[in-house]
């Protein structure tokens, strides 16, 4: 089934996910949607996020995607279950394969969950992991600054340092041996998390079990791509299609190239 799968985000984080399909699932075609325009999701409400993602779902389908991944936190959060009841594809986000891996890792019981205001003010990832294990105790901490910090391309430089301490001094206080990167901003950022938390805290990237979990599913539904055709890969932005392709290239492990600006509020 050569059909592409369909990645959206808010923005350019996606695009760490959008890096594990293509290493993961080498023979498929990609349509990646970033949403630049409206940037962020974080801190906007559930009503806002819905209407959002179902206009790119909308988009989605005209490219007559075969399944969606939400590549987003914040939408997989506050949308997804919703837009699951809507459509007749498979559509899957990076919150629960994220929990799941935390879970499984965990030897202390103390897991660790960094987001942005929205992901971790709706609790999703305490659920999911409490749902998995009762005994589980979950801190978490949103992380603002992160993102602009990524997508200034200050991926390793003292600020983003000073800024990774001062967030997770208290995730150090907790003990946690697990850390889930809670948006797929942050797995830019893991050399800085790393250096803060120390060998002894697992971080869990959910891009990469995101990535893993849609390999599963494709096999299990016999959707893989058996062509044996180069893969395609389309980009569609809602605006700044300049700086989208600089970043893309600095993340993907494929030159970017035309990327198509859309007028998603028409979707």
């Amino acid at each position: 089934m050569d059909n592409p799968i369909g990645v959206f985000d808010s923005g350019v984080g996606g695009l760490t996910v959008a890096r594990e399909i293509m290493r993961q699932l080498p023979g498929e075609n990609l349509v990646y949607f970033g949403d630049t325009a409206r940037v962020p999701y974080g801190s906007k409400s559930k009503n806002t996020v819905l209407k959002y993602s179902k206009q790119i779902v909308r988009f989605l389908q005209t490219k007559k995607v075969k399944a969606i991944v939400v590549a987003c936190n914040t939408a997989s959060a506050l949308a997804l279950d919703d837009i699951a009841k809507e459509i007749d594809i498979p559509i899957i986000g990076v919150v629960k394969p994220g929990a799941k891996m935390a879970v499984e890792t965990t030897k202390t019981g103390n897991v660790g969950v960094i987001g942005t205001a929205s992901t971790v003010k709706s609790g999703i990832y305490n659920d999911y992991i409490r749902e998995l294990n009762s005994d589980v105790t979950v801190v978490s901490k949103a992380c603002p600054l992160f993102v602009p910090l990524v997508e200034e391309g200050l991926i390793e430089d003292r600020v983003t340092d000073d800024i990774v301490s001062r967030y997770l001094q208290e995730m150090k206080e907790y003990n946690v041996d697990v850390l889930v990167l809670g948006c797929t901003h942050y797995p830019l950022i893991r050399n800085a998390i790393k250096r803060f938390m120390g060998d002894e805290v697992q971080l869990v990237n959910p891009a990469f079990e995101t990535a893993k979990d849609l390999k599963e599913l494709l096999v299990k539904e016999g959707m893989l791509n058996k062509s044996g055709a180069k893969p395609s890969y389309e980009y569609y932005v809602s605006d700044g299609v300049e700086s989208f392709m600089s970043f893309a290239d600095s993340v993907l492990p494929v030159h970017v190239g035309d990327t198509q600006v859309i007028d998603i509020e028409s979707f």
